[in-house]
């Protein structure tokens, strides 16, 4: 009997949705194969059965036109450098946009036409459309070979037919004679063609849609980002103990059953059971819960969470894949891998376009042939037909827009990841929202004291702050900054000592104090008077942490502490409700405390204390539903959701994980900005929507004009120019986005 095998290879050369879509078929055609291929990850994910191997897997996709290759473990230090397709792709856009810059300004201005002008646009369009356009070409090869056709095939046609014509122009027409000039005079006469050249056209358009290539390919790249981010957030170095001997080792020699040490400040190693000592933990890269955990002996810990107490001696349970947080970037790559691409409408129109434009040229041929005008004017109209199908504007109507609306929004402080990100802002309906950090400020504050009969708020504040400034926990920090804050300068403390899982004792003003949870008052033999007792309850009842204070033998007062709603929130919530989506909270805090904060602010569904995995699966479930989901967070627990979610939006104030995973980067971390970036991606979307109809409209309208031969360099020209104008002013609107 065979077991299944996942194998994942890394797919190169592909250039557009209908280049993964052509993989994945070739490679479900194998016996025993099934397999998904992503574009915007760039990875094939193929279970088999039997014997296939990777190398048979290799073979079909180069048979196919692509290279595969089956991924190599990336070191940390790789994660900043571009591969060498994108190194490629970004020299051949500098260098074509420095080349057809003066190439287009040359033949558009005819002030600049100076004698042999034409030939020194030849020697500057030539690299352009040679070195420049290979990616296209080499792709419309490929198309070809497959009976498809996509944008990189209209691309290829038309700047290859541009070219070709004017270089035949310039050496057997009239074009290349000394003094020639592009006269701006409307005729609709017929002409042979020998005077024209597109150089213009061909330069330009070849280099404003590797421009438009380039951005999408770097805003692709991120995706693998996220991944490296979260294995970075794992400790590098462990103390590990050899019999009483403490030895510093490289986390990889950490082995199952290895007994390792975590200092104050540290990050834990890897996941393993406490077998002495007794801490604070913070856990918030796992639950979002702003509140560290207290842990004694034989209580599990995570690796990659940080002790934020005193000293633990740890055995190690898990070590290396098998660990939370390999688990985590396996969730965020699964999410990421399974995430829906968008197929790019320039493509989408161009299966159609293309195969009309070629059936247009081929009958304006045969019919000039047929009627017997010969074979130069028959040809000068076919190749004017492909030559106006292929207009500047269609390379400018993406990456003008995504400019113009990504500058703007990045002033507004909102990163937007690429351009399938917009596409999804369109459909999005519902609005997953972490609470830490996103709804809340995830950093804890006093609010509210409660004194005991007989003492007043400022004495239970001083002597608490005075105490607690003695530890790093973030309760105590919260108090020690509200004291610092209302009173100034804290007495001295003397005597501190730190009472793993209970509190902190010290001697203030000459009183021993104790300040801790309240549900360990029972350890100190002290109890509570019904109307401190009753506060508790009502306070912990709403989610909130209660810290007792006590000297002298009795419980001076309560302090009530929680995490902060961010003032914005509310209003937040009001406006993504405005443009029609259901707010939806999620969160691995209690679901006491996810319940007061949806009822500030006005949340009604909440699903609380879910762990990563439960909230990619939170995610996925409303997905089924026919949602489509837009999630937003800030912490490493958050990354899997974003990357599941079909819109991504992290806090800028969040983790690298989050913002790596995320498809939109709000860089003030205000709620409030997640409606703006939502509405300025849906107008963003609507302007590229728009260029893209008016840039195929110009040209269509004249493609009959250039089959009846009546194609004039000065119409080629307008309808190219003033549909490129008009797709740059169209961008620019969205520079009053407000």
């Amino acid at each position: 009997m065979h077991t299944d095998t996942i194998i994942e290879l890394d797919i190169g050369g592909m250039t557009c949705t209908a280049c993964a879509n052509r993989v994945e078929k070739k490679l479900n055609r194998m016996d025993g194969v099934t397999a998904t291929v992503n574009y915007a990850t760039e990875r094939a994910t193929a279970t088999v059965e039997g014997g296939v191997t990777p190398d048979e897997l290799i073979a079909t996709v180069e048979k196919t036109g692509y290279t595969a290759t089956v991924p190599r473990v990336a070191e940390p230090e790789d994660g900043d450098t571009e591969d060498f397709e994108t190194r490629s792709l970004k020299h051949r856009v500098i260098w074509s946009l420095g080349l057809s810059a003066p190439v287009i300004a040359v033949a558009m201005v005819p002030a600049f036409q100076f004698t042999y002008w034409q030939w020194f646009s030849l020697v500057l369009a030539a690299p352009v459309v040679v070195y420049g356009g290979w990616p296209f070409h080499r792709a419309a090869f490929i198309n070809l070979r497959h009976r498809a056709a996509t944008m990189d095939t209209l691309v290829s046609l038309g700047t290859l037919a541009a070219f070709g014509w004017s270089v035949w122009a310039l050496f057997f027409g009239t074009a290349g004679m000394p003094g020639m000039v592009h006269g701006f005079e409307f005729n609709l006469t017929r002409g042979d063609g020998a005077a024209n050249i597109y150089l213009e056209a061909a330069a330009g358009v070849t280099a404003f849609v590797l421009l438009g290539r380039y951005l999408e390919d770097r805003a692709k790249r991120r995706a693998g980002s996220a991944l490296r981010a979260l294995m970075d957030m794992g400790a590098k170095d462990v103390t590990v103990l050899r019999g009483t001997t403490e030895i510093t080792v490289p986390i990889s020699e950490l082995a199952v059953d290895d007994v390792f040490v975590v200092r104050p400040g540290e990050k834990i190693a890897t996941d393993g059971v406490v077998l002495e000592g007794g801490s604070a933990v913070d856990e918030s890269m796992l639950t979002g819960e702003a509140v560290p955990v207290e842990v004694t002996e034989d209580d599990t810990v995570t690796g990659a969470t940080v002790n934020v107490g005193g000293r633990l001696v740890v055995k190690a349970t898990r070590v290396g894949s098998d660990t939370q947080l390999a688990q985590m970037a396996r969730l965020v790559e699964e999410a990421q891998t399974g995430k829906a691409e968008v197929q790019r409408l320039a493509d989408r129109i161009s299966g159609v376009f293309v195969p009309v434009v070629i059936a247009l040229a081929v009958a304006t041929l045969g019919f000039w042939l047929i009627i017997g005008a010969g074979a130069v004017a028959a040809f000068t109209a076919s190749v004017a037909v492909l030559i106006i199908a292929c207009p500047c504007a269609l390379g400018l109507a993406t990456p003008t827009a995504l400019m113009v609306g990504t500058g703007r929004g990045a002033q507004l402080g909102i990163l937007v990841g690429g351009p399938q990100v917009l596409e999804s802002t369109r459909r999005v309906d519902t609005v997953v929202l972490d609470k830490t950090g996103t709804v809340t400020s995830g950093s804890m504050a006093v609010e509210e004291l409660v004194p005991a009969d007989g003492v007043d708020e400022d004495t239970l504040l001083r002597i608490a702050a005075a105490a607690e400034s003695g530890s790093e926990h973030p309760l105590a920090q919260a108090v020690v900054d509200l004291g610092r804050e209302r009173l100034g300068e804290l007495p001295p403390l003397s005597q501190f000592r730190n009472l793993p899982g209970l509190g902190i004792s010290a001697v203030v003003d000459g009183h021993t104090v104790l300040v801790g949870r309240s549900r360990h008052l029972a350890d100190w033999t002290l109890d509570l008077d019904d109307a401190l007792a009753e506060a508790r309850d009502r306070a912990e009842k709403r989610g909130k942490t209660v810290v007792a204070v006590s000297w002298d033998g009795e419980v001076k007062g309560l302090l009530v502490i929680a995490d902060q709603i961010k003032p914005t929130s509310a209003e937040a919530i009001r406006r993504l409700r405005d443009l029609g989506l259901r707010p939806v909270l999620l969160t691995g805090d209690n679901r006491a405390v996810a319940q007061t904060v949806a009822e500030e602010v006005g949340i009604d569904e909440v699903h609380a204390e879910v762990m990563p995995a439960d909230k990619v699966a939170v995610v996925r479930r409303l997905q089924d539903e026919g949602g489509v989901v837009a999630m937003v967070g800030d912490g490493v627990n958050d990354a899997a959701a974003l990357a599941q979610a079909d819109l991504g939006i992290a806090m800028g104030t969040g983790t690298d994980v989050a913002m790596e995973a995320g498809d939109l980067t709000l860089v003030r971390g205000d709620l409030l900005v997640a409606a703006d970036a939502i509405r300025l991606s849906r107008k963003t979307l609507r302007v590229i929507k728009g260029n893209l109809f008016w840039a195929f409209a110009y040209n269509v309208a004249a493609i009959p004009l250039a089959a009846a031969g009546l194609l004039a360099p000065m119409i080629a020209g307008a309808a190219m120019a003033f549909s490129s104008v008009f797709v740059v002013g169209n961008s620019l609107r969205l520079r009053r986005f407000t």
